[in-house]
């Protein structure tokens, strides 16, 4: 059995030559390439979930014992080669903004210093799922949306980039030490951009899940919603958080990192920033709110990070790509 490794180990491997081929990203507000075609519901990919007793089948031994869902992340780069010939342009795109749910309970202050500790936020919380009989973990957050049920997560804990969607998709909601103050959601539809789900492009690593009600309750009303933000300046100061899961970590609360973006060194032809971070396997798919508390529009996820001691998180451009596969997922 494979044994988990860091989020920032388990994803990217760079050859020398590769690295040596790769110029030094610009400066964060670098100009993007230029944009691609106007995108379309066309551009979504989804799965319509029809499995019952999902939520039966996450018991607390499954939750403790899943996979730290970063190796998805590993196995699509080494299918599609891209660490070295990807060629995803930037995306360009009016800033659009979507405000906030209104829970039902209002999220605590947070801690601002990077690498901390957090206590639960109602509207951040655990994902589970399988695929190919393998039981994953990864982390998500409760979105705004007019469904009031999605759910923003990475592209690889959504499908596998290239490859099958995930089956027993569940969002525990404030997850802390095995428990579930919020009831445990089971997704009935899953939707990624296509680029991610034919082709496993780094660049468009998100995906979005929407939640079956629970107890005749939608989730956003329970827990709230976050608004999201596309098309935004790059080089802005974010908080992202997530649920860590390989060593050092091990996955049972709530971790957090602060800091400035700047564009990846090594693969600038993903378009990602990356902010001072080192959380490991099982914080992909984590929000990244801009500024400093996750009160802030949600602008990106955790996707990736470089080598066993990693410092840097990284995570992919917000553009009309994604906001096409959230616009759908939100309207389903």
């Amino acid at each position: 059995m494979r044994t988990p490794k860091t989020l920032a180990t388990s994803l990217l491997t760079l050859s020398a030559a590769a690295l040596l081929a790769l110029s030094v990203a610009g400066a964060a507000t670098a100009s993007p390439a230029p944009a691609k075609a106007p995108v379309s519901a066309s551009d979504v990919a989804s799965h319509t979930v029809t499995e019952t007793g999902t939520a039966d089948y996450w018991t607390p031994e499954r939750m403790r014992s899943a996979v730290p869902g970063d190796v998805l992340a590993d196995r699509a780069m080494k299918r599609s080669g891209k660490a070295s010939s990807a060629q995803g342009p930037a995306e360009t795109g009016a800033p659009s903004k979507v405000e906030a749910a209104a829970p039902k309970l209002q999220t605590q202050a947070l801690q601002t210093k990077a690498n901390a500790s957090e206590t639960p936020v109602p509207h951040i919380g655990k994902v589970f799922f399988t695929l190919g009989g393998t039981n994953y973990v990864c982390s998500g957050n409760s979105v705004s949306s007019a469904n009031k049920s999605t759910v923003s997560t990475a592209g690889h804990c959504v499908n596998e980039g290239p490859g099958a969607f995930a089956t027993k998709f569940t969002f525990v909601p404030a997850y802390l030490n095995g428990a579930a103050p919020y009831g445990m959601w089971t997704a009935k539809a899953l939707y990624a951009p296509t680029q991610w789900s034919s082709a496993g492009d780094m660049t468009y690593d998100t995906g979005f899940a929407v939640m079956s009600t629970l107890n005749g309750q939608y989730l956003s009303d329970v827990v709230g919603g976050s608004g999201l933000q596309f098309n935004a300046a790059r080089g802005l100061s974010y908080k992202s958080f997530g649920y860590p899961a390989a060593a050092p970590f091990n996955g049972e609360s709530l971790k957090s990192c602060t800091g400035t973006a700047t564009n990846d060194p090594y693969n600038p032809q993903f378009n990602t920033q990356g902010i001072p971070c080192n959380m490991t396997g099982g914080s992909s798919g984590g929000p990244w709110f801009i500024g400093t508390s996750a009160s802030g529009y949600q602008n990106s996820i955790n996707s990736y990070g470089y080598g066993s001691k990693s410092t840097k998180m990284y995570g992919p451009y917000w553009g009309t790509v994604i906001q096409q596969a959230y616009t759908t997922a939100a309207a389903s």
